[in-house]
């Protein structure tokens, strides 16, 4: 079951829970962050994994917003990405290949034929190293792995730290993402929360109203895979640019939604990349809450959870239906080997990849 009390160190920083076992016998724990403003957070080492998140509605009632599970064994098992930090490379790379520097390098093709989400065994299936600490103005968890050379095919040594932080005073949940590399390599990193402002099992998000600041997104062939540039949301039911109920168009014949089966599109977020900007606002109307999602990175994915078919049983003992749930993925744009154009996912030893992200709750 999920850790109901957070445990500290004489320094305030959260100290491990355990949580269970992988069936290699690798021992899982749970870190809870609590703050002052009646929101908390548990982060698993397994795949790094946002296992619930607690915030108060307009009226004071905290419950949990995101979609998950109450044992590791339901996360062992599911294929959903629920609340998992995504990599080496989010999103899809079409015929599992890509080349870098005249070299072409063959990946897992754990979506034949194509490679999704870094492969077989990414980032989301790892057991982090992890460590509590006490900021300036947040409790948090520093997250470390090294994705050894060839592992699922990417080449290089590439270290990898996330932490997640929940600010004391705002119902704010930071996320910091930083790799390096010991040989040319491409990086894409993200987090799969799915979220339900009304609360996880709470049903259908059809209602929630979303904005996106996205002029633009990248449009995909019916197996996911983009098919080159951007093009202009206006016009079309991918157009959010205003506020709108999520469910208010999704069953338009529309090529981009019948492809998706839904929403599950790349967006170009408006703004300077590396900049922390808003990309994203949801709000639910029956709460009142909402959800602003700010990021440095140039994309985001809008996802209506369209694969859930009631085969999963969340927390709450209900089954996960579609539209149960939305993601929204900041990232960088998908494909590097057909999308020459768009620049950032190539990491080179001596440099560094970073970006934050910012899940602001407000009532």
């Amino acid at each position: 079951m999920a850790p109901e009390a957070e445990k500290l160190n004489h320094d305030g920083a959260p100290t491990p829970i355990p949580f269970g076992t992988t069936a290699d016998g690798q021992r899982v724990d749970a870190y809870r962050l609590t703050n002052d403003a009646g929101g908390s957070v548990v982060i698993l080492t397994f795949g790094g994994i946002i296992q619930s998140l607690s915030v108060p509605d307009s009226s004071g009632t905290t419950v949990n917003v995101t979609l998950g599970f109450a044992s590791l064994a339901s996360y062992l098992t599911q294929t959903k990405y629920f609340g998992a930090l995504v990599g080496r490379y989010a999103g899809r790379i079409q015929n599992a290949e890509f080349e870098l520097d005249g070299t072409t390098y063959p990946l897992a093709k754990n979506s034949a034929p194509h490679s999704k989400h870094g492969g077989v065994v990414g980032f989301d299936k790892r057991v982090w190293d992890a460590e509590g600490f006490r900021g300036a103005g947040s409790r948090g968890v520093r997250l470390d792995y090294l994705s050894v050379d060839g592992e699922e095919g990417y080449p290089g040594n590439l270290q990898t730290s996330v932490t997640y932080e929940l600010l004391d005073r705002e119902n704010t949940l930071r996320v910091t993402y930083s790799a390096e590399t010991d040989k040319p390599t491409i990086v894409n990193l993200t987090n799969h929360a799915y979220f339900n402002l009304a609360g996880e099992g709470a049903g259908s998000v059809l209602d929630h109203e979303a904005q996106l600041n996205a002029s633009s997104y990248l449009p995909t062939a019916p197996d996911g895979t983009s098919l080159g540039g951007l093009a202009p949301v206006g016009g079309s039911p991918l157009d959010f640019r205003e506020p709108r109920r999520i469910g208010e168009r999704i069953r338009e014949n529309a090529e981009p939604l019948v492809n998706g089966r839904g929403y599950d599109h790349n967006y170009a977020v408006d703004g300077a990349p590396g900049q922390l900007t808003v990309a994203a606002r949801v709000s639910e109307p029956s709460t009142g809450r909402s959800l602003e999602v700010w990021t440095t990175e140039p994309a985001i994915v809008f996802y209506t959870a369209n694969a859930f078919d009631g085969s999963v049983v969340g927390a709450s003992g209900r089954a996960y239906r579609q539209s149960d749930g939305f993601a929204l993925e900041p990232k960088r744009f998908e494909n590097p080997a057909h999308n020459g154009a768009f620049a950032g996912t190539i990491l080179r030893p001596g440099d560094t990849y970073s970006s934050m992200t910012e899940y602001r709750f407000l009532p």
